[in-house]
């Protein structure tokens, strides 16, 4: 998972660690996990802590290394960019949703999907909107736009 995270973002939990790391020891106490999680405005309940903290202390030191300390900070930052990315993708659609049914039509869908890609063909279009609008409704609601953009289930 830490593998994940970008390298300018890694370079910012290494400034992070360092500064929780006050013995330069090279590992930080999972007693500071809550502290640190609510100081990033990400508090969780005692017993969510004890699950992330047994999850991520893959050696049971009861000391984070720098890449468990990576891995925990890559929780909340895909947790961030999805919550991010629905929330630009429930703007896009209202943008679209003009009079703010709940849905657009399935000819809407086509225009967007092919600005996002001009080389698709009909035939592609047609199998994803067909996949999409298994009812035949000729309507798509926010979740099934959601799927469509990013590829879900």
């Amino acid at each position: 998972m830490a593998d994940d995270i970008p390298p300018d973002t890694k370079l910012l939990l290494k400034k992070a660690f360092d500064a929780f790391d006050r013995e330069k020891s090279g590992s930080i106490s999972t007693d500071m996990v809550g502290e640190i999680l609510r100081m990033l405005e990400h508090p969780v309940s005692d017993d969510h802590l004890k699950e992330i903290i047994a999850e991520v202390d893959a050696d049971g030191s009861g000391q984070l290394e720098f890449e468990e300390f990576c891995d925990l900070a890559a929780r909340f930052l895909i947790e961030e960019d999805a919550e991010a990315m629905q929330q630009e993708l429930r703007e896009a659609f209202r943008l679209y949703d003009k009079e703010g049914n709940g849905y657009i039509s399935t000819s809407v869908l086509r225009e967007i999907l092919r600005e996002l890609d001009d080389k698709v063909t009909n035939e592609d279009l047609d199998m994803m909107i067909e996949e999409i609008d298994s009812d035949g409704s000729g309507t798509v609601d926010f979740d099934e736009f959601m799927e469509v953009m990013t590829g879900g289930d």
